[in-house]
């Protein structure tokens, strides 16, 4: 008999997604062809892979997970923690890549976990189903043997029974239950919540790769755990679980309205898109106040004339201001 998952659309859970679907059209109606669509894409990739790593008691910061995306080295931390944070960034790069794949099948899976889990498993073999029997806090996932058959269903529901849903559920749905049967001896954690993301994008709810809902996990943790354990409690019902999810996606899709309506600001009328490095512009003068023309472009590695070119528009628009004289004159926040 293949998986059936157990659950009931509320009232309260049909409200989310209607708001959701709301946001997420706001947020394409404003994501039109702007150039600083990949600093929105850095930042969810930034985001997911710090929270999912976090999540499993990663140590390193997000200015850390930042610092190893763009290239960077961390001689302090350790090795394991750094391979990681680099292993999640190929995971999503694999999923961003495998969007179009109609038909996912158990070798897709395997090769998840092999990118997530390679060089950092306590237990069990990396892009191999567990041949152990694991614990996790109260619960015991389903007995070794039986999770082949349970994974099996669990793809083919993925493949067909999924598409008869919202993505918002049938993401929700998919991370639950590959948490309950737990087939690999670790990484557990990081691919369910890779599966829920590559659901989304699959089901073309995330275009452009700039939700990060693993950030509301990680912001709460406790809550997200007792989520998931509830379904146990509930006998199986994922109505509870599911409508967590949702307030969670409900959550991100307003923080990336917020950092949307950070990047573009009226100005006559029209339409002011700040460009990457003026966004950092705005960025460096919230943290230092006021800064010298001089700290300006030297800090973003441009000309003279690039950083007039980049601030003129933000005076013109009232954003920036100079004050003090002409010769000592420094740029500030209006």
């Amino acid at each position: 008999m293949g998986y059936e998952p157990k659950f009931t659309v509320t009232s309260h859970l049909l409200k989310i997604i209607e708001e959701i679907a709301t946001f997420r059209e706001r947020i394409l109606a404003a994501t039109v062809q702007v150039p600083w669509i990949p600093a929105l894409q850095k930042d969810a990739r930034v985001k997911n892979t710090h929270a999912s790593t976090a999540i499993e008691g990663n140590p390193l910061t997000l200015e850390e997970v930042k610092i190893l995306e763009e290239g960077g080295t961390l001689s302090a931390r350790s090795k394991r923690s750094k391979q990681e944070v680099l292993n999640y960034f190929a995971a999503l790069k694999f999923i961003e890549r495998s969007t179009a794949i109609k038909k996912v099948t158990e070798k897709d899976l395997l090769k998840l976990h092999k990118i997530i889990a390679k060089d950092v498993m306590d237990q069990g073999d990396f892009g191999k189903y567990r041949k152990i029997e694991v614990r996790v806090g109260h619960y015991f996932p389903p007995k070794s043997k039986e999770v082949p058959r349970m994974m099996k269903d669990l793809i083919v529901w993925w493949n067909t029974g999924s598409a008869k849903w919202s993505p918002v559920i049938s993401s929700a749905i998919l991370h639950y239950r590959f948490e309950a049967i737990h087939p690999f001896g670790d990484g557990n954690g990081r691919v369910g919540r890779a599966l829920a993301m590559w659901e989304l994008y699959r089901r073309g709810f995330d275009t452009h790769h700039i939700f990060s809902v693993d950030e509301v996990y990680w912001e709460n943790r406790q809550r997200y755990y007792s989520a998931l354990d509830q379904v146990d409690k509930q006998e199986g019902d994922l109505t509870g679980w599911l409508e967590y999810s949702a307030e969670a996606l409900h959550l991100t899709l307003e923080n990336v309205l917020q950092r949307i309506d950070q990047l573009s600001l009226s100005y006559d009328n029209k339409s002011l898109i700040l460009m990457p490095k003026q966004e950092r512009l705005l960025n460096l003068l919230r943290d230092k106040r006021a800064m010298a023309p001089k700290d300006i472009w030297d800090a973003l590695d441009i000309s003279k004339q690039g950083a007039l070119d980049l601030l003129k528009p933000l005076i013109e628009a009232g954003l920036v201001k100079r004050v003090g004289t002409r010769k000592s004159g420094k740029y500030m926040l209006a």
